[in-house]
């Protein structure tokens, strides 16, 4: 049986320095997403919509490792886009105010027709609201910065910053929505150990 790690076979996406911020380019990848608005820790939709997508995404792995492909690989990290129709509540820290996309990247093998299957597995098992949002579509990022965090999400502000000195240092510009990737698995770890991609598309 095949076996892929996409996270060593995309590591320029998926392990970047906590000390210096770099340049990527992010290749057009297919995604499951959910769209939602409210402070995460608090809009019951927010932790439906992370529980649903984890729920197809799984299901689409063993459906792969299962049929016919016959390859085993490791589902992707959970993924955020985060924003505000007023950039200055999104700043300021008013979560209600904030609109988030969550999403979880998929293999190139994966198609709109398997997510569609897999998702109706997932709401047989466990129905829920959330797995009716649940779009499946290409997300196209393009050129990014992005750097490390270490520690609880509260903890982000000074890392952002060192992101937006760099940028703006390379006389670039932001573009695009703020974004985040979770490594840690924040049920088990630490919330200092806590492991936070901060990417942000860029022009210039």
């Amino acid at each position: 049986m095949k076996k892929i790690d996409y996270k060593k076979e995309l590591k320029h996406l998926y392990n970047a320095s906590s000390k210096n911020a770099e340049v990527v380019s992010v290749p057009p990848m297919n995604c499951l997403m959910i769209d939602g608005k409210g402070d995460p820790n608090t809009t019951p939709a927010f932790h439906e919509a992370v529980e649903a997508l984890f729920g197809v995404s799984y299901t689409l792995k063993f459906m792969i490792k299962k049929g016919e492909q016959g390859i085993d690989y490791g589902v992707l990290p959970l993924e955020g886009l985060w924003w505000a129709d007023d950039m200055s509540s999104f700043t300021a820290g008013n979560k209600d105010e904030w609109k988030w996309t969550m999403m979880i990247m998929q293999p190139e093998f994966i198609s709109a027709e398997l997510a569609a299957g897999a998702i109706e597995q997932v709401k047989r098992k466990k129905p829920s609201d959330a797995l009716s949002k649940i779009r499946f579509e290409p997300f196209a990022e393009g050129r990014a910065a992005q750097i490390m965090h270490i520690g609880p999400f509260s903890g982000e502000g000074p890392t952002i910053a060192k992101l937006h000195e760099y940028i703006h240092g390379m006389n670039c510009e932001l573009a695009g929505k703020h974004h985040e990737i979770y490594l840690s698995d924040v049920r088990k770890a630490a919330p200092e150990k806590w492991k936070t991609i901060i990417r942000q598309p860029i022009i210039g």
